[in-house]
């Protein structure tokens, strides 16, 4: 077992992403999860235009400029993956989505890697029943657990990482490895030149992330 190949996990939805009118549809991406998908730049500040979801929208429009395109947020500040679940079937899955996102490690630290652990894989069981695809995210970083960039100074979210990233190789289903992305500019720079709050990201912090989820959706 292994991570899903992104040259071709979504290649399905993106040969629909590439279809004119009439043939093609409307493609659903929902992105699940807490305050980082969901906007929150500085509390209570909410910078919905400058945040991933957003700016995977805007990007996916240039890729596939035929496309009819949703994506859909329905995260919520403050969340843990234990709430996410207990909501997904009725307000994530309603929405009839071809893609998933997944992102709440950074709030599961209070939640515990055990409890966590159930619930991602509840979302994830009920997304792949569903027919949809899915991603998983690992966090953001958060500033306050850092004395620098290196990733062993943020122990709590680099154990929920490792859990993210064995679930997504266990259930051979994509990764978009945020807290490597963002560790790694954070080594040759400041990891404050990417966080708008001590655990949101600014819009840097998002470009990042977006990057990371583009992978999965290829041109061709």
């Amino acid at each position: 077992m292994g991570l899903a190949n992104r040259s071709n996990y979504l290649a399905d939805i993106c040969k629909e992403l590439q279809a004119h009118w009439p043939k093609n549809r409307t493609i659903n991406i929902v992105c699940h999860g807490h305050s980082v998908p969901a906007g929150y730049f500085a509390t209570p500040f909410v910078d919905t235009m400058n945040a991933y979801p957003h700016l995977l929208h805007r990007e996916l429009k240039h890729r596939f400029p035929y496309a009819v395109c949703n994506v859909i947020v329905t995260g919520i500040g403050g969340e843990n993956s234990e709430s996410g679940a207990k909501r997904f079937k009725e307000e994530v899955l309603c929405h009839r989505p071809d893609v998933i996102t997944i992102d709440y490690a950074l709030n599961d630290r209070g939640l515990g890697i055990e409890k966590a652990d159930q619930s991602w894989i509840n979302m994830i069981d009920s997304a792949l029943d569903h027919g949809t695809k899915v991603l998983l995210m690992t966090p953001t970083p958060d500033q306050t657990q850092a004395k620098g960039y290196q990733g062993e100074n943020q122990p709590q979210l680099q154990e929920h990482a490792e859990q993210i990233r064995s679930l997504a190789k266990n259930y051979e289903i994509g990764l978009a490895d945020s807290l490597k992305a963002c560790l790694d500019y954070a080594s040759k720079a400041d990891l404050s030149d990417i966080l708008s709050w001590s655990n949101h990201p600014n819009r840097h912090g998002h470009d990042l992330v977006t990057k990371e989820l583009l992978r999965w959706f290829p041109a061709g």
